[in-house]
């Protein structure tokens, strides 16, 4: 089951079967690097800023989070590896 919260306002947090995906609004400046970069297309800009779209796509890859300029998203999940 998929479910999205903001935590404190200051961060949104996709989650789903283990992964999670972090966005933090604030960071990010709508610049789309993360958007075009995704090879499974989890992720889209809204009203300038950037949503987890389709999480259950999501294959861990961490081109987003590694390729953010501000880093503006935080990836976490059982296939990350060093995390869990």
């Amino acid at each position: 089951m998929s479910a999205v919260k903001a935590l404190k306002e200051e961060r949104v947090v996709a989650e789903h079967e283990g992964r999670q995906i972090t966005i933090i609004p604030r960071y990010c400046k709508g610049c789309e690097i993360c958007v075009k970069l995704c090879p499974q297309s989890v992720l889209e800009i809204k009203d300038f800023k950037v949503h987890v779209a389709r999480i259950q796509d999501c294959t861990e890859c961490m081109l987003c989070e590694i390729r953010c300029p501000d880093f503006a998203i935080e990836i976490a999940g059982k296939g990350k590896k060093g995390k869990s």
